[in-house]
């Protein structure tokens, strides 16, 4: 069977197939679910159509979350691009904003992938699909990008982990950030060797992220951090295209990664005691709610 424990194991299926890392994880969830490759390339269909409508309604239609903290704010920096004032440019200003609305639907009851969290569910999408409006990227390219992300994101899971309880808003941002630097790499012609390389420095730029959301909701500051990690996200594909080497192994940042979630103290660890919740002003949003 296809397989891999880790991102040395990945690189050398690549290498022995010939294949890119999309591929080998699609091939593996054939040959483990004994699935036909339509069956699984439907279900990522399915999970890229609802990326698409998790990214669409806030734009055109926002809502506030259930607490009222969040919503509306991908509209608003969409407007703030069509003015013309903003700062970032266009498709970085696209990146934001559609990590961001994103976490609008999560907080609104609404349905939406969690890549690898609903907490970071913003990220991978974010980046994904202002990618896609920028570079005509079609869906079946988008699809094959999503099983790269699923390929990163497993190996994370497998030996570090994916929860903020656990290992910190690194392990979830941080997480989600590598999945999409390294699939941008792959949509974008880079090597796998490149892939592994561009998502080890995601996760090195994230190194230490608390996770302290303010009431104990996936809100404040979970939003604006899905729109950082989509940007580093971005930038990690960016330095790597362009030839720069970073010098530290996938496998060994995802074991330091962990090593540092360990490390951070349990009011930092999405317990809503520390940080942004330990505010005053965090926990005067607490007790309104």
């Amino acid at each position: 069977m296809t397989d891999f424990k880790n991102g040395q194991e990945l690189l050398e299926v690549c290498k022995k197939k010939q294949c890119s890392i999309s591929e080998v994880m699609k091939q593996r969830e054939i040959e483990g679910t004994s699935s036909t490759k339509k069956e699984v390339e439907d279900k990522m269909r399915k999970a890229l159509a609802i990326m698409k409508e998790a990214v669409r309604k806030p734009l055109e239609d926002p809502k506030p979350s259930m607490s009222g903290l969040i919503g509306g704010e991908a509209k608003q920096i969409t407007e703030y691009r069509e003015s013309g004032k903003n700062v970032c440019g266009t498709f970085m200003n696209k990146v934001i904003a559609c990590s961001m609305a994103v976490l609008e639907v999560n907080a609104s009851m609404g349905v939406i992938v969690a890549a690898p969290t609903a907490g970071s569910s913003g990220v991978v999408p974010g980046v994904l699909l202002a990618l896609q409006e920028e570079k005509g990227f079609t869906d079946e390219q988008m699809v094959d990008a999503l099983f790269h992300t699923a390929a990163i994101g497993y190996l994370m899971m497998r030996n570090a982990s994916v929860a903020g309880a656990e290992a910190g808003c690194q392990a979830e941002v941080g997480a989600a950030s590598a999945m999409a630097a390294a699939a941008v790499t792959e949509l974008m012609g880079g090597t796998p060797q490149m892939c592994l390389q561009a998502a080890a420095m995601a996760i090195s730029n994230l190194l230490g992220l608390v996770c302290d959301p303010v009431a104990g909701l996936v809100e404040v500051p979970c939003q604006s951090r899905n729109a950082v990690g989509a940007v580093n996200a971005v930038t990690c594909a960016e330095i790597t295209l362009s030839g720069v080497v970073y010098p530290i192994p996938f496998d060994e940042m995802v074991d330091a990664m962990y090593k540092v979630g360990k490390s951070i103290p349990f009011e930092l660890r999405e317990t809503a005691i520390g940080g942004c919740a330990g505010t005053p002003t965090g926990c005067g949003m607490r007790c309104r709610i």
